[in-house]
């Protein structure tokens, strides 16, 4: 019995290491995701800005060349009125004047917003282009950090996963089944922990079941966490086996 708990142990031990690589690196693939969510929110955000740009250019362009095309009207008018016969025409060339004078006012106001967004979407795109410069650069980082904790752990990963599928082939299958089933239903992972000062990870343990831990020939189950309870001796031939 005292070799299933070490096996127990061993699993555990090589279990809990490869968590812990795995957390090692686990945040920073988020972390490179964020950074390009944010990449692409800039990237977006620029191109929107860049087409509004040019779209009020455009905007811009057209209204003085419509600004012109009244000007050249009201002229044309003007000259009319000289030579009208009556005052019907007279007036019909002052009202058309007047729309044209009201059409060039209403475009100098709009070129004058214009204007004023222009600057804005200006100051927008250079604040958007040194963000998106500035998260590149986190990015670049972030990705090397990231391509090298993977490959400073993967080898040690691999080996592990080797060694905890030869335990699996050794421990009864009754065994693995129940550590596998109580690892996979805990938030730590933790199924088999050791008994320190007459407890398990924190909650006490009674004489009677410290005894049996003792005794290192039986498989303790801790009745309130439902984790595997062995002697603290077995970890540290873990770690002597293991080499972690």
């Amino acid at each position: 019995m005292q070799e299933v708990l070490q096996q127990l142990a061993n699993l555990q031990y090589i279990d809990s290491r490869i968590d812990e690589i795995r957390q090692l690196r686990g945040d920073l693939p988020e972390e490179v995701l964020d950074i390009e969510t944010n990449m692409n929110r800039f990237e977006s955000r620029i191109r929107q800005l860049e087409e509004e740009k040019e779209s009020l250019a455009a905007e811009k362009g057209r209204l003085r060349l419509e600004i012109e095309t009244s000007l050249d009207k009201i002229k044309k008018y003007e000259e009319q009125q000289l030579t009208v016969r009556n005052n019907r025409e007279y007036d019909a060339l002052t009202k058309e004047i007047e729309a044209q004078k009201l059409f060039a006012e209403t475009s100098e106001r709009r070129i004058e917003e214009i204007g004023i967004r222009q600057e804005e979407v200006e100051t927008d795109l250079v604040l958007k282009n040194e963000n998106l410069t500035e998260t590149k650069e986190l990015h670049s980082q972030k990705k090397i950090n990231l391509d090298s904790v993977i490959e400073s752990t993967k080898t040690e990963e691999d080996k592990l996963l080797e060694k905890r599928k030869e335990l699996e082939k050794e421990l009864d299958t009754r065994f693995v089944r129940s550590y596998n089933r109580l690892r996979e239903g805990l938030t730590n992972g933790i199924a088999v922990v050791p008994m320190e000062r007459g407890a398990a990870l924190g909650m006490s343990l009674p004489p009677q079941t410290q005894v049996e831990v003792r005794r290192k020939n039986k498989v303790i189950i801790d009745e309130h966490s439902g984790r595997i309870v062995i002697d603290p001796t077995f970890f540290a031939e873990a770690r002597k086996q293991l080499k972690l």
